[in-house]
């Protein structure tokens, strides 16, 4: 995408919302994914979940420490941090937005992680600053719904990975729309427009892993872990409620889009998935 591209100004408006900058910088501390619960756990305590779903993503690479990833969507950087801290892993991330990549390196700088962790401007589906099998593993975190070319993006993964490279990401499905009953199709709709993401009208259950095995991937059986984030959402769908409301009865609900995904994913649960995909370069 352009900087003219449609799609790129709709994730630029979506990422540059009030809404968005604090929620995610006071709410979740700069990360921009769910958490990871165990039976028992408190829905409240976002960071601790959210580093166990990191840890989730480390254990899927599977890659010696020193190995080189790329994390496509790497917003401020927590995820590459920890894969670097806790799986030894080189990172480079890219972000099309500048002020996430500020924060990513300062952030860096102060854990003196900038010998294993790096930032820049970049775009997944154009990776040409990146020779090929440059990289070892790559990984997305939510990112991928917001791909414009769905199949370019995968293309540029693969020409990336080294034969036997790695890739995962943590992703949502759909239920196709005409299985939906018109108010849950209608705040499917309301989501993916506002929280850009265009991808995810066209990734119905089972698309993506085709996809992956139409770039020549090998796609390892994909894991359906809705349950294990669901203690998050609830707790974003109670924080939404008022606001979302309150932005309704103002007629200005593109102000709190978090807030109206929040309460609309949760109450309408029959219409998407949220699945972790593996797969590797075939040599």
């Amino acid at each position: 995408m352009s900087e003219g591209d449609p799609s790129f100004r709709a994730v630029l408006r979506y990422y540059d919302r009030t809404e968005s900058r604090l929620g995610y910088l006071y709410l979740l501390r700069g990360t921009k994914h769910f958490g990871w619960y165990e039976a028992g756990d408190s829905g409240w305590r976002f960071s601790p979940a959210m580093r166990r779903m990191e840890h989730q993503l480390g254990r899927r690479l599977g890659l010696h420490a020193g190995s080189r990833v790329l994390d496509a969507g790497c917003g401020m950087g927590e995820v590459a941090r920890t894969m670097a801290i806790d799986f030894g892993l080189d990172v480079t991330g890219i972000d099309i937005l500048d002020f996430n990549l500020d924060e990513a390196r300062r952030r860096s700088e102060k854990a003196g992680l900038t010998g294993s962790t790096r930032f820049v401007e970049g775009d997944y589906h154009d990776l040409s600053r990146f020779e090929d099998r440059a990289f070892d593993g790559v990984y997305t975190m939510e990112t991928f719904v917001h791909a414009a070319d769905p199949g370019r993006v995968l293309a540029e993964f693969h020409r990336v990975l080294r034969p036997g490279g790695r890739l995962v990401m943590f992703e949502y499905s759909r239920t196709p729309a005409e299985r939906l009953e018109p108010a849950a199709r209608a705040a499917f709709d309301a989501v993916c427009e506002l929280g850009a993401m265009p991808a995810w009208h066209r990734l119905n259950h089972g698309d993506l892993e085709n996809l992956l095995a139409s770039a020549s991937f090998k796609v390892e059986p994909v894991e359906d872990v809705t349950a294990r984030m669901l203690p998050m959402l609830r707790a974003f769908a109670v924080l939404g409620r008022v606001p979302y409301a309150t932005a309704r009865r103002l007629g200005k609900t593109e102000k709190a889009v978090n807030a109206m995904s929040g309460v609309e994913m949760w109450k309408h649960q029959d219409a998407w998935h949220y699945n972790i995909y593996t797969a590797t370069k075939n040599a």
